[in-house]
């Protein structure tokens, strides 16, 4: 069995520590595990057969913002972007659809459906393409 995982997390089976006596937390990524649990800054994620444990640079229950600057830049940057492209597109299809002659109640369902669906595909994409930049930087 190999000790460190493709992330760079230490491998700890279970057989070596059967229980994590810490309060499941839902700060974080769980990638797949059953819980997580912190501890500070020790992030550990229990999956069947072992936990995946790593340090953080910053401790997310003391600093929410901090850790998401540190430890966590591709989501910062997928909201970011979920929020510029959205609200940006939700603005400009209001605008239209007020220029067309719609209501305003139709035309802010039409910026926000739009803005929702614009913001989410660009907060997505900016997000797969920061997480596989840190990924490559990290290996």
């Amino acid at each position: 069995m190999e000790f460190i995982d493709g992330d760079g997390n230490i491998i700890v089976p279970k057989a070596v520590r059967p229980i994590i006596d810490q309060k499941e937390t839902p700060l974080g990524s769980k990638k797949e595990a059953k819980r997580q649990y912190r501890y500070g800054a020790l992030h550990i994620r229990e999956y069947d057969t072992h936990y995946s444990v790593h340090t953080d640079i910053v401790d997310p229950s003391s600093n929410p913002l901090g850790h998401l600057f540190m430890d966590g830049p591709e989501y910062l940057a997928g909201a970011t972007a979920a929020f510029i492209i959205g609200s940006g597109f939700g603005n400009t299809v209001y605008n239209i659809s007020k220029k067309e002659g719609k209501s305003t109640k139709d035309a802010l369902i039409d910026a926000v459906l739009n803005g929702y669906i614009a913001g989410s595909a660009a907060g997505n994409l900016v997000f797969s393409i920061a997480n596989s930049l840190k990924r490559k930087r990290s290996e």
